[in-house]
């Protein structure tokens, strides 16, 4: 997983609420065993029209926005189910940071495992971002993981919160096998004392 620390990119806005992960990857998609690949499916009923071309009302399909490193959404992003592939097709698309007012639960952990970075803002300061973006394709934010922050260069500027431990998981690079494997030494030593019968395979 790719060490996140401080990223400064093109803002993409999707000023929606309540996208669930049907709508960032339809189930059509979801037959690869990779995690590679599905960017290009990355909200497909909305960025191509009935007849595969690109539907130009999209946001993401609007000059200015290509390349965009940070989408910045409406509240309750990635709600619906569990399915990891939305990350995945977010990530492959090239986003590495989504900021919204809120995330599901199970999209946000998703979005820790695989190194991207999920920033809660308040609501009113999500659609000042949105509309900075509309106003002027090719914005550019930059997050800040080590501080913590999110700015511009106009004068925007605002902390946000993140658990320490997601923090230091993301700097490092480092999903959750990486941190099991981190103390695989104790995990061997604590085996080693077990009881044979409770190690016995039956």
């Amino acid at each position: 997983m790719q060490p996140f620390t401080r990223l400064t990119g093109v803002v993409a806005p999707l000023p929606r609420v309540n996208v669930d992960t049907d709508q960032i990857i339809p189930a059509q998609f979801m037959k690869r065993v990779e995690r590679t690949g599905y960017g290009e499916f990355l909200f497909y009923a909305w960025r191509y029209l009935p007849d595969g071309s690109p539907n130009l009302d999209f946001e993401l399909n609007r000059p200015g926005y290509e390349g965009a490193q940070v989408l910045v959404a409406g509240r309750n992003f990635g709600s619906g189910s569990s399915r990891e592939h939305a990350v995945w097709a977010l990530h492959d698309y090239g986003f590495r940071v989504v900021v919204a007012p809120k995330f599901a639960d199970i999209f946000y952990n998703n979005c820790i495992q695989n190194g991207l970075l999920p920033v809660a803002l308040p609501e009113e300061l999500v659609d000042e971002l949105i509309r900075r973006a509309q106003a002027r394709p090719g914005y550019r934010l930059t997050v800040n993981l080590e501080h913590r922050t999110v700015y511009d260069s106009e004068g925007f500027e605002e902390a946000f919160e993140i658990d320490p431990f997601v923090r230091e998981r993301l700097l490092k690079g480092v999903d959750g096998i990486a941190v099991t494997l981190q103390v695989e030494d104790e995990i061997a030593a604590f085996e080693a004392k077990r009881p044979r019968w409770l190690t016995a395979v039956k």
